[in-house]
């Protein structure tokens, strides 16, 4: 009898150990495809950078990127978005790229709902590559200068509190676009704090060797899919490089941050690599 019900438990235990594994692959399906692309992480980032003018210490920046509307993202989606953007009371706000997937639609409640974020040094955006795959880059760009965005397409533009001044600058997309940093630093004094907005981050390798401090990027949405103790498994051209997160370059001389982005692309899974606001204080210092 105790022979019997020990089988009896070994096949019992093996039909569980079994359901188990196969149901591992469709539940991390699952997840990845519907629980991981809403799980919105908000990532606080304290940068310390020695150009930075003592009056802008303990400046907010919020970033976003990446929200790629219309592939399994909408509208109803980015009014939350908006909504917890502006509950954390940036001083500045850049998105960097990527507003729609391909095609453009719903402009105008999409102009009205980026048209509520608010900050006191205003809002700054540039152009992705997927903003180029409607064929109307122009309309994009009109549509987020319509809703309060400077769009800084190769050009820059200063932001003052007192006597203090530092500058934001962009560049247009590496992959569909005509980058000219050399264009947008035209006025720029070379000894005044630098930040630079480029859809692709590894457009770092060239705003090395440019007086700026500081390059916001998106793109690569940290891959999209990771693997613990692995990282991401491919890379978008032109974020081949710098893929995730926060990096040092030319011994501190340029910080370089790539933001996971928002929505997802090519195909609607997230894992391991969480949707993403980034929230940075600047902090005169070292780097």
């Amino acid at each position: 009898m105790a022979g019997t019900m020990n089988r009896r438990t070994f096949l019992k235990k093996s039909v569980y150990a079994l359901t188990g594994i196969a149901a591992v692959p469709f539940t991390g399906y699952s997840y990845a495809r519907f629980v991981e692309p809403g799980w919105l992480q908000i990532n606080p980032v304290e940068l310390a950078l020695k150009r930075l003018p003592a009056a802008f210490d303990g400046m907010r920046i919020v970033q976003f990127s990446d929200v790629h509307l219309g592939f399994h993202y909408s509208v109803p989606h980015l009014a939350k978005l908006v909504t917890k953007i502006q509950s954390l009371q940036p001083d500045l706000i850049c998105f960097t790229g990527d507003l729609y997937d391909s095609a453009i639609n719903e402009s105008g409640p999409v102009a009205q709902e980026l048209s509520r974020l608010k900050a006191p040094f205003g809002k700054a955006a540039v152009l992705g590559n997927h903003d180029y795959l409607a064929r109307k880059p122009e309309q994009i760009a009109g549509l987020l200068s319509g809703s309060g965005f400077t769009v800084l397409t190769n050009r820059s533009a200063p932001l003052e509190r007192g006597r203090s001044r530092i500058w934001i600058s962009g560049v247009d997309d590496m992959w569909e676009g005509k980058p000219d940093l050399a264009k947008a630093l035209q006025g720029v004094p070379a000894g005044d704090f630098h930040l630079l907005l480029s859809h692709c981050p590894d457009f770092a390798d060239t705003a090395l060797q440019h007086p700026v401090d500081l390059q916001l990027s998106g793109h690569s949405h940290g891959g999209q899919v990771r693997l613990p103790f692995y990282g991401h498994i491919i890379a978008a051209r032109y974020a081949q490089k710098y893929v995730n997160g926060l990096y040092s370059l030319g011994g501190g001389k340029l910080l370089v941050y790539t933001n996971r982005g928002i929505g997802v692309s090519v195909l609607p899974v997230r894992f391991w690599c969480r949707p993403e606001i980034t929230v940075f204080t600047l902090r005169q210092g070292t780097s």
